[in-house]
């Protein structure tokens, strides 16, 4: 099932400024969650820089967040850009639809 949901995630991110907006604004929201304790200011800008990258990628690539139909995407978003980053440094091998 995950692949399928990262196929589809995937298939709705094909603009090359899109994936960079991803590429750039998903770090930035998964790293705000735990600066929330110690630096609250960093991670309101990390937090709402991030998301404003995203909504500028999905302008761009002309179409809505996958998260607004389904919830899930919230955690398929950051384990498709693991799964990138795995493949592009050869921990992972390509798969035929990377």
């Amino acid at each position: 099932m995950t692949d399928s949901l990262v196929d589809n995630y995937k298939s709705q991110h094909q603009h090359p400024l899109n994936k960079l907006c991803h590429m750039i604004g998903i770090p930035m929201i998964t790293i705000a969650w735990p600066l929330f304790f110690f630096r609250w200011r960093w991670t309101l800008v990390l937090f709402v820089g991030g998301w404003i990258l995203q909504f500028v990628g999905h302008a761009i690539e002309g179409n809505r967040p996958a998260f607004l139909r389904n919830p899930v995407y919230f955690f398929i978003g950051p384990w498709w850009l693991v799964r990138r980053l795995a493949t592009t440094f050869g921990l992972l091998k390509s798969s035929a639809s990377e």
